[in-house]
């Protein structure tokens, strides 16, 4: 008896305040275990005429049950029935202040029902984690009176999934009788698809994996002697490093410079004659303009060539002064 009541105590389910309904109905089945249940549901009715050691014998078991509820709730609730004298005393001062009366029923009942309605599938969890909290829904909604069908509550799964499971949905509505299938079942066809999915989703991240983490052949380097500049098809060097590469750059890069002086020039000559226009004569050192206009130009500044018909192509910029 001992080693029973031992055996007992070490696995009373605990009553913390938030977990009255799974205390309650560990409580009642441990009582039924030990033909103790009648004495907390009803009481001790003592009969007329009877025997000392039946009175005996009833009291004893209610103070077991007592003692099994002082041993299976927290410190904060024991305070509440320490003045108990009964099991069945205390076992109802814990059913009404968890449990509640009618009128506290009906207010809970409206918070599940709003509750059940917005229930909604997460991202991040697994159908059996869901499947979980619709069940911990519906029992509270039925132990505050709500008669809720099995078959509602399948339909609320179906339509609460999230959408991967769109197809799967479909193929359920229309293939299974839906007023007959069970939440076991339901739970089952769910679970099978997840699983396939998940296998899925590990073997193309495996793949995905293999694929970025794949070594890279080793390119083959030649050693500089051997190495070919594919600008002047010399051994010995790389393009970057050519040196003909570079030098012909350079007289590119004079090469322009010079051409857009000799525009420059060209434009400035053009604009001259332009102003002045009229013959060119030779006159000793000098070149002059006979119009209304004298230009008197050194020929020393004059860097050019003269024809003998007045043309003058010129290779620098003319320096000298214009009067009229």
């Amino acid at each position: 008896m001992a080693t029973n009541s031992s055996l007992y105590q070490t696995q009373l389910p605990r009553l913390n305040g938030k977990n009255y309904h799974h205390w309650s109905i560990q409580m009642k089945v441990l009582y039924e275990s030990l033909d103790l249940w009648s004495v907390v549901d009803k009481g001790i009715s003592q009969p007329e005429n009877s025997a000392a050691q039946q009175e005996k014998e009833l009291e004893k078991k209610d103070k077991k049950a007592l003692f099994l509820i002082y041993q299976s709730v927290d410190d904060p609730i024991f305070e509440r029935i320490l003045g108990s004298k009964s099991s069945k005393e205390a076992w109802d001062a814990l059913h009404n202040t968890y449990r509640g009366q009618d009128r506290v029923k009906v207010v809970r009942l409206q918070t599940f029902r709003c509750e059940f309605d917005g229930l909604r599938m997460k991202e991040s969890e697994t159908i059996e984690e869901f499947y979980n909290r619709v069940i911990a829904l519906m029992n509270q909604m039925r132990l505050n009176g709500e008669d809720i069908e099995e078959k509602r509550v399948v339909q609320k799964i179906l339509r609460s999934l999230t959408r991967k499971f769109e197809y799967v949905v479909i193929a359920v509505e229309e293939s299974k009788d839906l007023s007959v299938l069970s939440l076991e079942n339901l739970l089952g066809i769910l679970q099978s698809h997840e699983f396939r999915m998940r296998n899925f989703d590990d073997d193309t991240t495996k793949k995905a994996f293999q694929i970025s983490s794949k070594p890279k052949g080793k390119e083959h380097v030649l050693p500089l002697s051997e190495t070919k500049c594919y600008y002047c098809h010399k051994y010995g060097h790389i393009m970057k490093h050519c040196k003909k590469r570079k030098e012909d750059e350079r007289e590119d890069v004079n090469f322009i410079n010079e051409t857009k002086e000799g525009d420059t020039m060209f434009m400035a000559m053009e604009e001259l004659e332009t102003l002045v226009d009229g013959e060119w004569h030779k006159d000793n050192d000098n070149l002059v303009k006979r119009n209304k206009v004298m230009m008197n130009v050194p020929m020393d500044d004059l860097q050019g060539k003269i024809r003998n018909d007045g043309e003058c192509f010129w290779k620098s910029m003319l320096r000298g002064n214009v009067e009229k």
